[in-house]
C-alpha cells in the first residue's frame, strides 16, 4: 500500500485549496528554478532512470520519448503538447488532476518544456471538460501573475507560454497525431508515421505529445529522486499510478497507488470490494475499454502493471478498472463497446471504417442469440484483419475487447445461441 507521504497528488479529491497559494503550501513550485538549473540532459536522464512510462495508455518510456527531440534548433520552434483529451470509456484520472491539482501539471509542463527546448506548450482538453478547463485556466492565469510563466518563468531564465485548446469531443483526437491535426484546425484524423512528431509534429515542427499524468509527476520525481520513484512496483513497471475504478464495486473511486499492486488488494482496500463479495465477480476490464477483459479466474492473482497484464493478453492502458459482477450480460457489455468504436472511427482506414461496423452488426446478433455458431470464428477472424492494419490504434481498440470476449466467454456465447434456438429463456440477453 502507498503511504500518504509518498503520494504525488496531494489534492486528488479537492479537499484542500487548489489555488497557487494552496499548491505552494503542499510543496509545489518549490525552488523550481533550481530543478531547471540542472540542465536538459540531467533532467531527461533522471526521468529515464526513474523508469516512468507513459500514463496515457501505450506505456512508452517517457524519458526516451523526450530524448528524441532535437538538441539544437534548425530554425524551427519546438513544442510540448499535453494530451488532456481523456475520452477512453471508464477513464477519469486526468480530470481529477486538472480539477483539483492543476499546478502539478503546470509546473511539470514548465520543466518538461525546458527539457525539450520548447518555449510553447499547448494543453489539448477533451471537449466535455468545461469545468476542468476553467480550473486549469485560472491556475495558468495565477502563474502568469506570479511570474511563474511567461518571460523568465519562475526566475529560471527560460521563457514558456502555455495555451489551452478545447477539442470538440471526438475520441479519435486522443491519438497523438489526430490531436495535432485538430490543434492545427483540421479534422482529427491520424497521420501516417514516420515522420514521427519529434521530427515533424505541430505546424511541421519538433513536437512531443505526453499524457497529463506523465507530465504532472515530473517535478516530484526530480525533487525526490529517480531511485525513490523506482522503488515502487516491479522492474520496468515503476512508480505510482492513478487508478480509476468503476462498475460493480461498493465504492467506485479514483486513487493513487503503487504500480504492481494486486487487483484484489486494490479493489478491497479502496473500493470495499466487489458488490456481493469476491465470489460474485465475473470479469474485469483492467485498463479502459480498449483492452481485453480478464475473467474472474485470472483476477485472484492479477498484478496491475504493464508486463503482467500484457502476459495475459490484456493491458494496463489508462488503468481504468471496470468491474463486472455475475449480474452482467458480458456479451451485451462488449457489444456496447463495439458500438462506441464504430461510432468513433474517423473512417480514414478501410479495415477500421468497414470492420468496426461489421463487427458491431455481428455482435448485435450474438447479443440476441440470433447468430450462427460459425459466426463466432468468423468474427474472430475479422478482428485479426482489423488489428494491426490501421494507421492508428483505434482498429486494435475495437478488435481487442471482442477477442477477449471470445477467448474467455465463448461458452456463454454458444449457450445463448442454443438457448435462442430451443426457447430457453434463462440465457437470453438482458433487456
Amino acid at each position: 500500500m502507498l503511504d500518504d507521504k509518498d503520494r504525488i497528488f496531494t489534492n486528488l479529491y479537492g479537499m484542500f485549496d487548489r489555488s497557487l497559494k494552496g499548491a505552494m503550501a503542499r510543496g509545489q513550485w518549490d525552488k523550481t528554478a533550481d530543478l531547471i538549473a540542472r540542465g536538459r540532459d540531467n533532467i531527461v536522464q533522471e526521468i529515464k532512470d526513474s523508469g516512468l512510462r507513459g500514463r496515457g495508455g501505450a506505456g512508452f518510456p517517457t524519458g526516451l520519448k523526450w530524448s528524441f527531440m532535437p538538441k539544437g534548433s534548425d530554425g524551427r520552434p519546438s513544442y510540448l503538447v499535453v494530451n488532456a483529451d481523456e475520452s477512453e470509456p471508464g477513464t477519469c484520472k486526468d480530470r481529477e488532476i486538472m480539477r483539483h491539482d492543476p499546478h502539478t501539471l503546470i509546473e511539470g509542463s514548465l520543466i518538461a518544456s525546458f527539457a525539450m527546448g520548447a518555449h510553447t506548450c499547448y494543453i489539448y482538453l477533451r471537449g466535455e471538460y468545461v469545468r476542468e478547463r476553467e480550473a486549469l485556466q485560472a491556475a495558468i492565469d495565477e502563474c502568469y501573475e506570479a511570474g511563474l510563466l511567461g518571460r523568465n518563468a519562475a526566475n529560471s531564465g527560460f521563457d514558456l507560454d502555455i495555451h489551452l485548446h478545447h477539442g470538440a469531443g471526438a475520441y479519435i483526437c486522443g491519438e497523438e497525431t489526430a490531436l495535432l491535426e485538430s490543434l492545427e484546425g483540421r479534422k482529427g484524423m491520424p497521420r501516417l508515421k514516420p515522420p514521427f512528431p519529434a521530427g515533424v509534429g505541430l505546424y511541421g515542427c519538433p513536437t512531443t505529445v505526453n499524457n497529463v499524468e506523465s507530465i504532472a509527476v515530473v517535478p516530484t520525481i526530480l525533487r525526490r529522486g529517480a531511485s525513490w520513484f523506482e522503488g515502487f512496483g516491479r522492474p520496468n513497471n515503476t512508480g505510482t499510478k492513478i487508478f480509476a475504478i468503476s462498475g460493480h464495486v461498493k465504492a467506485p473511486c479514483v486513487v493513487e497507488e503503487a504500480m504492481s499492486i494486486g487487483l484484489r488488494e486494490l479493489l478491497e482496500r479502496h473500493c470495499g470490494g466487489v458488490r456481493g463479495g469476491w465470489k460474485n465477480l465475473k470479469a474485469v476490464i483492467p485498463g479502459g475499454s480498449s483492452v481485453p477483459l480478464l475473467p474472474a479466474s485470472l483476477c485472484d492473482g492479477a498484478i496491475m502493471d504493464f508486463d503482467w497484464l500484457q502476459s495475459q493478453k490484456s493491458g494496463l492502458g489508462t488503468a481504468a478498472v471496470i468491474v463486472m459482477d455475475q449480474s452482467t450480460d458480458v456479451i451485451k457489455a462488449i457489444w456496447r463497446l463495439a458500438k462506441f468504436y464504430k461510432h468513433e472511427s474517423c473512417g480514414q482506414c478501410t479495415p477500421c471504417r468497414e470492420g468496426t461496423g461489421w463487427m458491431m452488426r455481428v455482435m448485435d446478433r450474438l447479443v440476441t442469440g440470433d447468430a450462427d455458431p460459425h459466426e463466432i470464428d468468423l468474427l474472430l477472424d475479422v478482428t485479426k484483419q482489423v488489428e494491426g492494419h490501421t494507421i492508428c490504434a483505434l482498429g486494435d481498440a475495437a478488435a481487442w475487447p471482442i477477442q477477449g470476449l471470445i477467448r474467455h466467454f465463448r461458452n456463454e456465447i454458444e449457450d445463448r445461441i442454443k438457448a435462442k434456438r430451443t426457447g430457453r429463456v434463462s440465457a437470453v440477453a438482458a433487456e
